[in-house]
């Protein structure tokens, strides 16, 4: 029996429609989401993830604006001009896209953003309210697997969740976010990761099995449990011949092995990427409606 598919991209337009009637309700009160996205250099993937949010900022009706900078920008230059961002009340939401070239410390730049601003989720701020319970953005990726289980059916309320990584922008915050005492969280959480000892026997504790470890098919049928559902965070190119490219992505599961095993399973593409995205938009939004209330209320 073939594992029941958990598509990231059905899941994230039932999410874009609830958007759409936020910011229509928004407009209609003279408010118009702002993203600002910085991006230094041309790193291929940093251009196609940008462009990425920028259409799906268009589709959803919020105003998106690009500022890219050459690859050999100074640290200073970008956090001046972060320092004008948090000022301008066109932008809701401050995107710098990572990572950063060399000469660039990624957490001086984020640390400079706005808190109120930092529609990414890693500000120090933000991760605080998020690790006690009381977040104002979660990051995006980690929001994306918890909406992808509690709207396909699997709830992580009550299960054991084994994440494979311990990433400052994946491993981490998932397990902050699904240890929480809240609906679609409320979970039993363990983090596996390269200094942990016989990882296979703990995976196939799994109920739920999440896969961040940035290394294409790490995660093999062997380690995980009949009926277990299995949330593939990995995008990794390999070589293939077949393909106009010489490339194909592929995730950190062996998926073609594992959907035999598994419950449910997430493709690579189409499963956490979708949402990802997505989940960027959400926070822009929210950043919008919290703006707005806080003049009223002001």
């Amino acid at each position: 029996m073939s594992a029941e598919l958990i598509s990231g991209t059905s899941i994230a337009e039932s999410i874009r429609q609830e958007l759409r009637e936020r910011i229509a309700n928004l407009k209609s009160k003279g408010v118009t989401p702002g993203l600002v996205m910085v991006r230094v250099g041309e790193d291929p993937a940093s251009v196609s993830y940008v462009s990425g949010k920028s259409k799906t900022s268009a589709e959803l009706g919020i105003r998106s604006e690009t500022l890219v900078y050459p690859e050999g920008t100074g640290e200073g230059e970008l956090l001046a001009r972060i320092v004008e961002l948090n000022r301008d009340p066109r932008y809701h939401g401050i995107l710098v896209q990572l990572p950063l070239p060399k000469q660039i410390n990624e957490d001086r730049v984020i640390n400079a953003i706005d808190p109120h601003k930092d529609v990414d989720g890693f500000h120090p701020v933000n991760v605080g309210r998020m690790l006690i319970g009381e977040p104002y953005f979660l990051p995006c990726t980690p929001h994306g697997v918890q909406q992808l289980l509690m709207r396909s059916g699997n709830s992580p309320e009550g299960r054991h969740v084994v994440i494979c990584g311990r990433s400052n922008r994946v491993g981490k915050p998932l397990a902050a976010i699904l240890m929480q005492k809240k609906r679609g969280a409320n979970a039993t959480v363990t983090i596996c990761h390269t200094g942990t000892r016989d990882m296979p026997s703990i995976t196939r504790q799994a109920d739920i099995l999440v896969a961040a470890m940035g290394s294409p098919r790490v995660i093999t049928a062997d380690m995980v449990r009949e009926g277990a559902v299995v949330i593939d965070v990995g995008v990794n190119r390999i070589p293939d011949a077949s393909k106009k490219t010489g490339t194909r992505l592929v995730g950190d599961c062996d998926f073609e092995a594992i959907k035999e095993k598994a419950r449910a399973i997430t493709p690579v593409p189409g499963g956490v990427g979708p949402m990802t995205v997505t989940m960027l938009m959400v926070n822009t939004v929210r950043a919008a409606e919290i703006r707005l209330a806080a003049q009223r209320h002001g």
